[in-house]
């Protein structure tokens, strides 16, 4: 890494390509259901469509990241997979049959999957033990503000031609591309020594890197697992907030609010880990994450609602980079790839299981016990990380 500079060329550039992709992919974000239900796919469509999609994200995540340690290069990796998932969110308005749309969908997250372990592993190589909460959350605040203004856009541009649905996706193209260009701008600065590839190529081929990982590692990423399989979509979150009386103007508002009280304090957040420790800010993420899903259970008004999805931007400041810099400190650099490659994946495999459970318990018309239940997990794994987890094992 590059001497007292924290902000390499190379992190600027990677935030610049979170940023544009992910205006592009939230400003479809809030269409996307509505224009499937517009040609004929029904709400169990839309899950299963989802659900497939995102189990493919999440072995894809860790077979790539696992793979990019083998070959000992990480931009081909994050190249492609923004390439793939540029063209495949906008190449969806060109189809109406199931299959094709499907093949769209699941290719937009093999692409994710293809580049989530091999740029996480970029950050890692170009930041230090001291620095890695810094550098880790400069990129979620970047990824986080595409966030918060692909909805926007999506809204002002709805607003002055609503139902113009078709003519988004062309639109959501042009910040896409622009991120795919700039990972072509980055340099490969370190040479990674390829490690001995595994012999079997499954996707299931990253899970052997638990056995070989060491004991703090699984410790931590046990943790993470296990509060994963009860978190699920915040998709739940807006529901609750629907049924707590928000129009949808107000609860698209808040979700805007909500990312961009992430992105303003990822940042700061990571600072903060880099000081007082990644399992210290973690905790504080939980806590944050305890009392956001507690209040949503019960009832409240709008500016209650404003006030825990300020609690749950914190949360996910506090949390999201900060736990990629802890994993990424307790593994070799030349397995940074794998390490991260099996956390993504765990954690996507587990949201699968966690949404279509709190979907399950929702139907039947129990939205606050799931919500109570998944506060609950999320405090014992609190208490996990601070009785049993150590900040430097």
């Amino acid at each position: 890494m590059n001497g007292k500079r924290v902000f390499t060329r190379t992190i600027l550039l990677l935030g610049f390509v979170s940023l544009f992709n992910d205006i592009s992919s939230e400003m479809l974000y809030p269409v996307m259901p509505v224009y499937l239900k517009s040609i004929g796919y029904s709400a169990l469509w839309i899950g299963i469509l989802e659900g497939i999609a995102e189990g493919t994200a999440g072995l894809s995540k860790g077979y790539f990241g696992r793979l990019s340690d083998a070959k000992g290069r990480r931009m081909p990796f994050v190249q492609l997979g923004y390439f793939l998932s540029s063209f495949a969110k906008s190449a969806v308005i060109l189809f109406l049959n199931p299959v094709w749309i499907l093949g769209c969908k699941v290719t937009d997250k093999l692409g994710k999957g293809i580049r989530t372990g091999a740029r996480d592993a970029v950050l890692s190589d170009e930041s230090t033990k001291e620095n890695s909460g810094r550098v880790f959350g400069f990129h979620r605040a970047m990824d986080t503000v595409g966030a918060a203004i692909g909805p926007l856009l999506a809204l002002i541009w709805l607003g002055f031609h609503p139902g113009s649905y078709r003519i988004l996706f062309y639109v959501a193209f042009i910040p896409a591309i622009i991120g795919v260009f700039c990972t072509f701008l980055v340099k490969e600065t370190r040479v990674l020594q390829p490690v001995k590839p595994v012999k079997k190529k499954s996707f299931l081929s990253f899970f052997p890197y638990w056995k070989k990982s060491n004991s703090a590692f699984r410790k931590i990423v046990g943790g993470l697992f296990i509060f994963a399989l009860f978190n699920s979509s915040d998709v739940f979150l807006l529901l609750m907030a629907k049924q707590h009386g928000l129009n949808d103007m107000q609860v698209i508002g808040v979700y805007v609010f909500y990312n961009l009280v992430y992105a303003i304090f990822s940042l700061p957040f990571g600072i903060l880990a880099d000081k007082w420790g990644k399992k210290q800010c973690m905790c504080i993420g939980l806590i944050f994450f305890v009392i956001t899903y507690a209040g949503m259970s019960q009832q409240g008004g709008i500016v209650s609602i404003i006030v825990l999805f300020f609690c749950y931007g914190l949360y996910a400041a506090a949390t999201d980079g900060v736990s990629k810099a802890w994993i990424s400190g307790l593994v070799p650099k030349q397995e940074t790839g794998s390490a991260l490659g099996l956390l993504a994946g765990c954690v996507s495999l587990a949201a699968i299981f966690a949404s279509t459970a709190t979907g399950l318990i929702w139907k039947f018309g129990q939205g606050q016990m799931a919500l109570m239940l998944t506060a609950g997990v999320a405090g014992l794994v609190l208490v996990y990380f601070m009785v049993s987890v150590k900040e430097n094992p």
